[in-house]
């Protein structure tokens, strides 16, 4: 088994418009929504933070100098990490946005996670298990999957089934028992023979299925999936509740 135990470095997916979000997403991009006062992204690095992840890429589009000022406000308060900005000119989708930022990677596996992400940890950290199970020489994608019938606060889509040696399959129906995450840890290696310049990442969870090369594990805490103002709402009175809770104990 060849670990990955420290990664170091990841990027975010904070390019979209967040259309489904509005009208949050007005005047700021959707990773900047706030849950019980403290933006989507900031939660984010403050977990990446927390797994010693010294170095975040962060891809940005709609409402860019907004959300770049936004991360510059994060590093002002928080010396220990460093943001790098991919801007791109034109959406790049979920592969393309990637690809177009491999050269800050070094090669080496990194976290990939969507900047609309908001999820709970257990005793051990989503991410503290995704390096510690990482096994490069059969790996290219190791994820973490929710299972449907934990989401209780926000809506969830069957995915992925789960086979009994952690690979994963995706349902075409919708009817799997599994919501994929979008928190990731992955090779550069299954974005550098994609020619296209913008593409899906679905493209190439594909193709690393196919070649038994995805692999996932599941997701031992919460995780919410916003996608409507009914969700954010929902989870944002959760989290009122939840986080006075966590810090009376």
């Amino acid at each position: 088994m060849t670990s990955c135990q420290n990664p170091y470095k990841a990027f975010i997916l904070a390019a979209g418009f967040g259309t489904r979000l509005r009208p949050y997403t007005d005047d700021k991009p959707k990773p900047m929504v706030e849950v019980n006062g403290r933006s989507l992204i900031y939660r984010t690095l403050d977990k990446l933070r927390t797994a010693k992840i010294s170095e975040v890429v962060v891809n940005v589009h709609y409402k860019a100098d907004i959300l770049v000022q936004h991360l510059n406000n994060y590093t002002a308060q928080h010396g220990d990490i460093i943001i790098h900005i991919s801007q791109e000119s034109d959406i790049l989708d979920t592969g393309g946005g990637v690809k177009n930022a491999l050269h800050y990677f070094e090669d080496k596996p990194f976290y990939v996670i969507a900047g609309d992400n908001l999820w709970e940890d257990s005793q051990i950290s989503a991410l503290e298990r995704l390096a510690k199970v990482w096994d490069s020489s059969k790996m290219d994608i190791l994820t973490l999957m929710q299972p449907l019938e934990n989401m209780k606060l926000t809506k969830g889509v069957g995915d992925y089934d789960l086979l009994e040696n952690g690979l994963v399959r995706r349902s075409i129906d919708k009817n799997g028992s599994y919501m994929w995450s979008n928190i990731r840890l992955n090779h550069p290696i299954i974005y550098k023979d994609v020619k296209s310049y913008k593409f899906s990442f679905l493209d190439i969870m594909d193709k690393c299925e196919a070649k038994g090369r995805f692999y996932a594990l599941i997701h031992n805490g919460n995780w919410h999936h916003i996608s409507t103002p009914e969700d954010l709402r929902s989870v944002d009175e959760y989290y009122k509740n939840y986080e006075v809770i966590k810090d009376i104990i």
